[in-house]
């Protein structure tokens, strides 16, 4: 079992108050009650830390005030306080500090923390927060060091390889936040026993093998048997794997340059 020892990074324990809500556990349950993702319940309670994901603060510099660990996600936020007097929770870069400042602005320094439009960052800088429609909020790139690489510009959309190698093109007025998202070691995290996993909310798995036949296409048969089917299966009898899973009709499709490996 491997861990990260946050407290080496993390400014403080408590959140701050007025900017966490209750976070109800849904269990996997949709609103009829019915189980509709399975393997989820139990685990650790959550507050909900409100990240503000569109840093729309324009022309006003922040100051990082705290770093804190956010157990809703994998990267650090930071709570930060704008000369305003306002605070709020955002996403960290890797290698920021306590008493670094950010700005949100068009014309904004290439250092991380800052955020401007794709179409002001030079080419090979990493990004991450990165926003698909103008004032969306971002959506791309969030999750521990999955950090995107300008590659360049064509008309009104800027080009993007993304953390999984895809190719594609994102209106270049779309803002993103210099730098890589941190904590990128959480990669190499060993979860190592079974409780750690009921403290995440993920409930035991049954192999398909293991059931009977009424329960699993893969079920049934005396000791240890083969698959027995010539296509892989869900529980539920539909093939699944080696087929594309993508809507041919997703409106996104035309923007993808080149598809992920």
């Amino acid at each position: 079992m491997t861990t990260i020892e946050h407290r080496e990074i993390v400014t403080t324990a408590e959140p701050l108050k007025n900017l966490t809500v209750a976070l109800k556990q849904q269990a996997g349950r949709n609103s009829f009650g019915r189980i509709t993702v399975r393997h989820r319940g139990g685990g650790n309670k959550k507050l909900y830390r409100l990240v503000d994901f569109k840093q729309d603060k324009f022309n006003i510099k922040g100051t990082i005030k705290e770093i804190e660990y956010d157990p809703n996600r994998n990267t650090y936020i930071g709570r930060v306080l704008y000369k305003d007097g306002e605070y709020r929770y955002i996403l960290l870069p890797e290698n920021i500090k306590v008493g670094d400042q950010i700005i949100t602005t068009e014309l904004a320094a290439i250092t991380p923390g800052n955020r401007l439009p794709l179409k002001n960052i030079p080419v090979g800088t990493k990004v991450f927060n990165i926003e698909l429609l103008p004032g969306a909020g971002g959506k791309i790139a969030r999750s521990a060091g999955s950090a995107a690489e300008v590659m360049g510009l064509e008309d009104k959309y800027c080009i993007l390889k993304m953390p999984s190698g895809e190719m594609r093109k994102v209106l270049a007025d779309c803002y993103a936040t210099i730098g890589a998202p941190s904590n990128s070691e959480y990669r190499t995290i060993n979860i190592g026993k079974a409780g750690r996993t009921r403290w995440l909310s993920i409930r035991p798995t049954v192999r398909g093998t293991a059931m009977n036949p009424c329960d699993h296409p893969y079920g049934g048969g005396e000791g240890r048997q083969p698959r027995g089917t010539k296509r892989p299966k869900t529980a539920w009898g539909k093939v699944t794997g080696g087929h594309k899973t993508r809507n041919k009709k997703k409106w996104s499709n035309s923007l993808i340059i080149k598809r992920r490996k």
